[in-house]
């Protein structure tokens, strides 16, 4: 995708109070990337500005969408690309411009003809109230319409979005879990890991997680179903911890933390145990990386340890948004999410998230009042 600076038959989308019209100049307010940070991003890392955008695809700008944004979304890989330590995996953001994550947006004007206007999509875009995007639309740049819209338009960026996409690959397709086992999942309260925890309770097994706080080890256990909990601040020898937790061992390992918690987790693997890589937060804000000191465990006990990339994963999506909208209506998944209102917050969001600030799903509202549907 380039970052420039079908509706149900018995639906039809209205934009309300948005108080312009295809064509009109108006002022886009942008989160711009400042300077790489090193250590614990800030603030001031980035900027509020505004600058002066005509709704409308410019001319020669064939396969082109101009979309405003109404949801944003806060994910930890958007760390990777505030500095070059990662460039081999993510391109860094660019100085000057605004940052680029998943977001929903509602198309303003199109010249792609598999886009019209009205239509609302998720997918990645560019952190300011309205941008303009264009071809090649692929792999993680991929753009997905939004076609069933009874449910919150913000669980795309979540639930029914990447986060969640990457819990259940994780999970069901790396980890290949069975009924009884003994899973352990850390950053627990986090987008991903609130959910890999319900997913593993579907399944029958025993589940535990570890997060940053009291109020999320509560969470865990008192809402989301998690067999146990604990919090990683609290404890000074997380090998004691886990042992204490898992007597006998543990069979998955959703990872995404990395470091000593990882470090701690193959002393106390079963034999055949599964691990999924999902990220490794403790790491992002480092200079030099931890390694592993007890990674011959991996081989003396058969462990198979797998990282993955969702974009890798796309193409599953669709078989994934049923299994979840099934879930959903059934009653069996517990959502959690954390917004933050208006588009100047956004900033403040990020680093909330990105210091574990969080309860579930950080989301940066745009404009979510915006939108009305109504039946026809």
């Amino acid at each position: 995708m380039e970052f420039l600076h079908d509706s149900p038959e018995d639906r039809s989308l209205q934009v309300m109070g948005q108080g312009v019209a295809a064509g009109e100049e108006v002022s886009n307010k942008q989160i711009i990337f400042r300077e790489f940070a090193e250590g614990i991003p800030k603030e001031s890392d980035m900027a509020v500005k505004s600058a002066q955008l005509k709704l409308k695809v410019p001319e020669g700008r064939p396969m082109a969408v101009l979309v405003r944004n109404l949801y944003l979304s806060c994910d930890p890989f958007m760390r990777l690309r505030m500095g070059p330590q990662m460039e081999c995996c993510f391109p860094p953001f660019e100085r000057g411009l605004p940052l680029v994550g998943f977001g929903v947006v509602q198309i303003v004007d199109s010249t792609h003809l598999d886009f019209e206007e009205g239509e609302l999509l998720w997918g990645l875009t560019t952190w300011e109230e309205f941008s303009l995007l264009a071809e090649p639309f692929t792999d993680a740049y991929s753009l997905f319409k939004i076609k069933d819209l009874d449910l919150p338009l913000s669980y795309h960026i979540g639930l029914l979005g990447m986060p969640g996409l990457s819990a259940y690959i994780g999970f069901y397709e790396i980890c290949s879990p069975k009924k009884g086992e003994y899973v352990f999942v850390s950053a627990a309260a986090g987008a991903i890991g609130h959910l890999v925890g319900q997913f593993a309770k579907l399944m029958g097994c025993y589940v535990v997680g570890s997060a940053g706080s009291k109020e999320k080890v509560d969470l865990l256990k008192n809402k989301l179903g998690f067999d146990d909990a604990f919090n990683h601040n609290d404890e000074v020898d997380f090998d004691a911890a886990l042992k204490r937790r898992f007597p006998e061992g543990i069979d998955i390992y959703f990872d995404n933390v990395g470091g000593d918690m990882l470090d701690a987790v193959l002393l106390n693997m079963r034999l055949h145990g599964r691990i999924a890589m999902s990220g490794m937060v403790s790491q992002y804000n480092l200079e030099q990386h931890q390694g592993l000191r007890n990674l011959f465990c991996a081989v003396t006990r058969r462990v198979r340890m797998e990282g993955f990339m969702i974009a890798d994963y796309f193409d599953r999506y669709p078989e994934f948004y049923e299994e979840m909208r099934r879930y959903l209506k059934e009653g069996k998944i517990v959502y959690v999410e954390d917004v933050v209102h208006g588009i100047e917050g956004a900033p403040a969001a990020l680093i909330g998230l990105l210091t574990g600030q969080n309860v579930g799903k950080r989301v940066v509202a745009v404009a979510p009042d915006l939108i009305d549907v109504k039946r026809v």
